[in-house]
């Protein structure tokens, strides 16, 4: 059942406001008006995707919708409000804007000096800045900020960046999911803080209800035409055995643990 904000998104009329210049993919500002309610998204047309070597052409529109779908469905609420519908150029998704564009935006991810990291905070990694300067990555250890990371392990996220989580207005929302929901295990993050401690139990139930929503086939029939069969049959295995080891998972060798940049 889609909610109000997916039915202005899919429905209205959109307005184009600016490409987003640091964007792969073409994404782009937009305004949705439907009625006498309009809404900021950002709108991400198939045609103007990347080739990726790694997934398939024309697909990551899709998983951007999909990931909205399992956050929703597993109660992460980490995905803005996703659809997908046909833009000015076509197939396309759009995600609402939370906020607006002016709203400050507090990091939970963040590249500090050594000895400096934040008080609750997690060190991640240290390496070396552009100029050769050491430096620290490190994230919030706040549960909302555990939670993406359970999310990430579920849909096999393989770019989240650190500033792909955005404190806004008192909520945390993650974006850019286009290059997540593969079938080979590609988790590359830089929530690696919790990696082997034990599930939440918040996010164990979270677990629970994917699981239980993709057995009941609701989900699946929502994620078919987003995602192959395979795909589907590997977010159900992921689901099964984060809940069957019920910890957050280890870095896997032979592949990237950290997206570069990271921030």
């Amino acid at each position: 059942m889609s909610t109000e904000v997916e039915d202005l998104l899919a429905l209205g009329e959109v307005e184009l406001l600016g490409r987003i210049v640091d964007s792969s993919n073409g994404a782009v500002l937009v305004r949705v008006t439907h009625g006498q309610d309009s809404r900021l998204a950002i709108h991400k047309p198939v045609a103007l995707e990347r080739p990726l070597w790694d997934y398939p052409d024309g697909t990551l529109a899709g998983r951007e919708r999909a990931a909205y779908l399992v956050s929703r469905a597993g109660g992460f609420d980490l995905v803005p409000p996703t659809v997908m519908h046909d833009g000015p150029w076509g197939p396309a998704s759009s995600q609402e804007w939370i906020g607006d564009p002016e709203t400050p935006v507090e990091l939970v991810v963040d590249v500090v000096a050594p000895g400096s990291v934040p008080d609750g905070w997690r060190e991640v990694l240290r390496g070396e800045a552009p100029d050769g300067e050491e430096v620290v990555v490190a994230h919030s250890v706040d549960p909302e900020v555990r939670t993406a990371a359970v999310f990430d392990a579920l849909i096999n996220n393989s770019d989240r960046k650190g500033g792909h989580l955005l404190r806004v207005g008192g909520g945390l929302w993650g974006v850019d999911h286009g290059v997540s929901l593969g079938v080979e295990p590609k988790l590359r993050t830089v929530l690696w803080g919790w990696a082997g401690e034990a599930l939440h139990a918040d996010d164990v139930t979270r677990l629970e209800r994917v699981r239980a929503a993709l057995r009941a086939g609701d989900l699946v029939a929502s994620l078919a035409g987003l995602l192959t069969e395979d795909e589907i049959t590997a977010l159900t295995r992921r689901a099964e055995r984060l809940l069957a080891d019920r910890r957050h998972p280890l870095p896997s060798p032979g592949w990237p643990a950290i997206p570069w940049p990271a921030m």
